[in-house]
Formats: structure tokens, C-alpha cells, sequence
């Protein structure tokens, strides 16, 4: 257990952008209580629920101040009173884990055993940070809810950022012929490099007669959406017979209308997936895909691609550049 008492906190003072609404304080350090651990922090991944919480925007509104974050590589310094049945036994004091659970920007973080698994050895704290979150999105995405296969189009919107390069990487594990689709020339590299077969650039060509180009007019068997708005309406032109669209979120800040009578027509599915219902509610599922993503890690099959690292005093600014849009991979906040 820690041998102090205080612990740095960033928390949100009132609701606005990031950068001017996080303040650095001096707060108790938690303690773990039935069924939780308590974590030293060593790495916190940035995700865009992040700036939704520092405006108030999220769908869950922590009373004011809060700490915001949401992901965290760390050691395990305490445990509380656990069980076989709550998974306590797995762990002991000094395993690295990851976690998820808002409130960790913080030096210390106590989180539900249910919430954290041990980290993968061949991740550095950085890349381990920026795991669960993107790639259990992107895992449950393509196998669970779209029921990807082999020699299969994916179609990835947003393809350089954090859950769009884990989608897809973890498309070409699967063995899927990978399009991504970024906002910028300057991202095309990242997608690449993340292992896209072709890169098109939103600003420069149109991806729908692209797609269609590259398929032969067939369209994408599975496209992978985190962005919304035009992107969802226009990847319904360009979606194959028995295609599936898996909704992931709406960076666009744009909801976008599901056209039945179009569905029904071109033969397709829209399939929304909300991962921490299944953190929720099929946690076993949850720790399947752990294993099945850490035995992933460990054949260099992934590798979570980190666009920068920023020490703890920088926070805001990195949540801040988030906001922005401009990121590729995942900004990594470490802990000294």
C-alpha cells in the first residue's frame, strides 16, 4: 500500500473545453473496498469520452469536481476483501494490469476486479494503456456483432485514430481485405502502417467509388464506423449484398438516420455496438476477448500505434488535442 496519504488528481472544476476546465489537485488516496483493487497508475490512454466528460456531454455525469479518464496500464499495490467468484484470486499484489473505469487520471485508482485484467508482456505500459478500450470496440465490432470472415472487404472510416487502427489490425488478423478511410494526407502512413491494403484520403476521392473500384461493384462486407453522419449515409451506397455497417460511435458529432426501406432493398444489416453493455452484462465475453487479444499481442499480430506520450502535467493539453481531431493513434498520458 502507498505511504502517503495525497495523491495528484487531474479533475474537472466546471463544464467547458478541456484544457480550461481541468485543474491539477492534492486528494486522498482511495482505498479498495470489497471486490475492488487499488492501482498505482503508470499509464492512461486518452479517449474521446474524455472530452464528453470535461463538457458534460457523456452519457454519465459525475457530480462536479471528477476525475476524468477512462483507461489505465498500472500496478497493483492493494486488494480488497475478494472471492473466487468476483475473480480476486487472479491477481496479487505488484501484477501490471490494465482497466477501465471513469476517474483514473489520478495517481492511484481503485476499479472493480471484474474491470481488470493482467497486461500483456510484450506491451510497453504506453501500449498496454491504450488496449482494452479501442480494441475490445474493434474485437467485438468485426467478431461479435458483424461475424467477420476470412477474405471478406472491411471498410475502417477514421482508420488512423485509436480504434480505427485497432480495427484494422485486427481485420487483417482475421484475414479480411482491409480499406481505410482517413480525413487527412498526413494520416494515410498510419493507416498503412497499421496494415490497410488501400488508404483513401475522404478529401481527395470519393471512398464510395472507390470501394466499389477495388470490389469489383460488389461493395464492403463489413464496414466499420466510428465517425457517422456522411460517412454511415454514404457507406450504405457502397455496401455489399448481406453487408453489414457495425455503428461504433458518431466522432462526426452527427447522427445520421437508418433508412429501413434502403435496407430492406440492398439486402444489409446496421448493428450498433455499445462494448460496456458487455462489460455489463456478459462479462465472461469480455474476458474471452482479453485472452483472445493478449494471445494477439503476443504473436506481434497487434500492436497498439501510440501518436504521442505526454507527461502527467500535460494532460489537459493532450485531451485537448483529442478534441481537436487531429490525432492519430492513441495520446498516452505517463505517470512518473
Amino acid at each position: 500500500m502507498p505511504d502517503t496519504e495525497l495523491m495528484r488528481a487531474w479533475r474537472v472544476v466546471r463544464h467547458g473545453e478541456p484544457a480550461e476546465v481541468l485543474e491539477l489537485h492534492d486528494v486522498p488516496i482511495p482505498q479498495p473496498g470489497a471486490g475492488e483493487v487499488l492501482i498505482r497508475t503508470r499509464a492512461v490512454a486518452v479517449n474521446f469520452p474524455d472530452v464528453l466528460l470535461a463538457r458534460g456531454e457523456y452519457q454519465v455525469r459525475p457530480e462536479i469536481p471528477f476525475s476524468p479518464g477512462i483507461e489505465l496500464c498500472g500496478e497493483i499495490v492493494g486488494i480488497g476483501e475478494t472471492t473466487d467468484a468476483d475473480g480476486g484470486a487472479s491477481f496479487a499484489i505488484g501484477d501490471r494490469v490494465v482497466g477501465t473505469g471513469i476517474g483514473v487520471l489520478t495517481e492511484y485508482a481503485v476499479l472493480p476486479v471484474g474491470a481488470v485484467h493482467l497486461a500483456p508482456a510484450s506491451l510497453s505500459d504506453e501500449q498496454a494503456a491504450g488496449l482494452m478500450i479501442a480494441y475490445q470496440t474493434a474485437w467485438f465490432a468485426l467478431h461479435r456483432r458483424a461475424a467477420i470472415h476470412p477474405g471478406e472487404t472491411l471498410l475502417v472510416h477514421a482508420a488512423a485514430g485509436g480504434v480505427g487502427s485497432a480495427a484494422v489490425q485486427l481485420g487483417v488478423a482475421a484475414g479480411a481485405r482491409v480499406i481505410g478511410v482517413v480525413g487527412s494526407a498526413a494520416k494515410a502512413e498510419s493507416a498503412r502502417a497499421a496494415g490497410a491494403e488501400t488508404v483513401i484520403v475522404r478529401a481527395d476521392e470519393d471512398f464510395v467509388a472507390r470501394v466499389n473500384e477495388i470490389t469489383g461493384g460488389r461493395g464492403a462486407d463489413v464496414v466499420f464506423d466510428p465517425v457517422g453522419g456522411e460517412s454511415f449515409e454514404r457507406s450504405t451506397k457502397c455496401i455489399a449484398f448481406e453487408g453489414r455497417i457495425v455503428v461504433v460511435g458518431f466522432a462526426s458529432g452527427a447522427v445520421p438516420e437508418v433508412k429501413a426501406n434502403h435496407a430492406l432493398v440492398k439486402n444489409y444489416g446496421v448493428l450498433g455496438l455499445h462494448w460496456a453493455l458487455y462489460s455489463q452484462r456478459r462479462p465472461e465475453l469480455v474476458r474471452q476477448a482479453h485472452t483472445a487479444l493478449t494471445e494477439l499481442a503476443e504473436s506481434g499480430a497487434i500492436s497498439p500505434l501510440i501518436g504521442g506520450v505526454v507527461e502527467l502535467d500535460h494532460a489537459p493539453a493532450a485531451i485537448q488535442e483529442l478534441a481537436g481531431g487531429q490525432t492519430v493513434g492513441r495520446l498516452i498520458i505517463r505517470f512518473d
